[in-house]
């Protein structure tokens, strides 16, 4: 019974494992079934989005065809109307270079008719030249018996005779040039002179606005620049001179047109080098040290010139810029010693007329106060020494003295004359301005000489400092018209023979005596 119940219960137990089974067996059908139909779905989508996306592409790539057809004829048709324009042209160059040979076709033809004609002429002279030398001749021969003269002897007195006319002519042409010259001299002068000046500015800069260093070797100059530029920076920032290290040779330049200035800087950059520590805090301060040294040095140079003249009562800004003409200098001439001899001199003559001596050294020495500052303000140094006078308290005939001594003021009293007169003598003596005594002798002799080797002359004097030559010439050999001649020749020599400064007037001096004795 047992075995049965327990029959039985495996039976159920099997029939129930198979239903589970069936079951499971049938859902996994049905979820393969399901699978199949969404694989199947996702298959036609994708097929869809497929089509659709070629159909996409299709579209795009057509419309981008037609736009690069577009771009393409719009660039053909641009080409083919410029290759139109081209062709036109260069159908109109063809007409013209026909033109232009059947043009040259025809002048060839003319020049061979004319050529044929020439050669006809030609032969028909050389004929007639013939003929006419045969005549010629025959006439020579007739006019030699006529004058018993030879042709040579006839040929230099005619050439004679022309050269005496042509110099006649010659001097009137001179003359009547020269005299038109005269009436436009004044603006000729000025373009002259402006020229001159123009010329000369290079030069008298370069000179007159540097000082050279000398460097114990040209290894110095990377320390002078520094790191980066930062020492030569700190050596133009604090002194306001220009450093030129350029390849000259162990030297350093500086350039300014401030004198005092340079000399600042020449002298801090020669303890810098002497010293050997440069960096900008050391530069800062040697130029602080040496500024304090020149200014100084600048009032002292102010205050000996005073003392030295007897001169008292000047304000001390203005015996400052009188101190600082020892740096400046005007055609080689130290100005304050130009001034301290421009005061002597007018206490001289001042002396002389018995007029106040210390009054009339006082405007010499101040006469040029102005040179000390005309780098820094626009005008002439007359005025602004005059202003700066003004300015610091001296009297009205002091002021004037100042700015009239080179006229661009009237003069006033007979100071300003006094003042005028002894600047003129203090730079126009012998050795004063840019040469020596034995170089202003010498030149004077070359002048004489240069005059003296011209025919007809008896003699020469070199007076005005070589500015002027007065020639003085034998009457019966040199006539009016040649002294004329004479003195453009002796000019002309002048000038390239000899080098000189400024402007030599050359005067040439004819004179005629009538001398009678009485009897009785």
């Amino acid at each position: 019974m047992e075995y049965i119940v327990v029959a039985g219960s495996l039976c159920g137990m099997a029939m129930g494992f198979g239903t589970a089974y069936w079951l499971t067996l049938k859902k996994l059908k049905h979820k393969f079934d399901e699978a199949q139909k969404e694989e199947r779905r996702i298959i036609l989508d994708a097929e869809k989005q497929a089509d659709t996306l070629i159909k996409e592409a299709q579209l795009e790539a057509k419309s981008r065809l037609l736009e690069m057809k577009s771009i393409f004829d719009a660039e053909t048709g641009d080409a083919r109307a410029e290759l139109k324009k081209e062709e036109r042209r260069l159908l109109q160059r063809i007409e013209s270079m026909d033109k232009r040979h059947e043009q040259f076709q025809k002048r060839e033809l003319d020049i061979q008719s004319r050529e044929k004609e020439l050669n006809s002429s030609l032969e028909s002279l050389i004929e007639e030249k013939r003929t006419y030398g045969v005549l010629i001749e025959e006439t020579k021969k007739e006019l030699e018996k006529v004058s018993s003269l030879t042709s040579e002897q006839a040929k230099e007195i005619l050439l004679k005779s022309m050269e005496n006319e042509a110099r006649h002519e010659g001097a009137n042409l001179v003359k009547k040039i020269t005299s038109e010259a005269r009436e436009s001299a004044d603006k000729e002068a000025k373009k002259i002179i402006s020229t001159a000046i123009q010329r000369y500015a290079g030069d008298f800069v370069a000179e007159r606005t540097v000082s050279v260093v000398q460097l114990p070797g040209d290894e110095m100059k990377g320390r002078i620049i520094g790191r980066e530029g930062r020492n030569i920076r700190a050596l133009e920032a604090a002194t306001g001179i220009d450093l030129i290290i350029d390849d000259t040779p162990e030297a350093v330049i500086l350039s300014g047109f401030n004198p005092v200035r340079r000399e600042i800087a020449r002298i801090s950059l020669t303890r810098l080098i002497s010293d050997g520590r440069i960096h900008p805090a050391r530069i800062e301060d040697v130029v602080a040290r040496v500024t304090e040294e020149v200014e100084l040095t600048i009032k002292e140079a102010g205050e000996q010139a005073a003392f030295d003249l007897g001169v008292h009562g000047i304000n001390i800004e203005l015996i400052k810029t009188v101190g600082q003409l020892k740096f400046r200098t005007s055609y080689a001439q130290n100005v304050l010693q130009h001034s301290v001899e421009v005061a002597f001199l007018a206490g001289i003559m001042a002396a002389e007329l018995g007029l106040d001596v210390k009054l009339a050294k006082r405007m010499g020495l101040l006469h040029d106060i102005g040179k000390a500052v005309d780098h820094e303000v626009d005008g002439p140094h007359a005025l602004i020494g005059a202003k700066l006078a003004k300015k610091h308290g001296e009297a009205e005939n002091v002021v004037n003295a100042i700015a009239s001594h080179h006229e661009d003021r009237m003069p006033e009293s007979v100071y300003d004359f006094i003042v005028q007169a002894a600047d003129a003598l203090s730079g126009a003596r012998p050795g004063a301005r840019k040469e020596t005594l034995e170089n202003y002798i010498k030149r004077l002799e070359e002048l004489e000489n240069v005059a003296n080797s011209f025919d007809g002359v008896s003699n020469t004097y070199a007076i005005q400092a070589g500015r002027e030559v007065r020639v003085i010439v034998e009457s019966e050999r040199i006539s009016d018209s040649d002294a004329l001649l004479l003195s453009r020749d002796i000019a002309r020599k002048i000038e390239s023979t000899l080098t000189f400064p400024g402007q030599i007037k050359v005067v040439v001096i004819r004179e005629t005596r009538a001398v009678e004795y009485t009897n009785k």
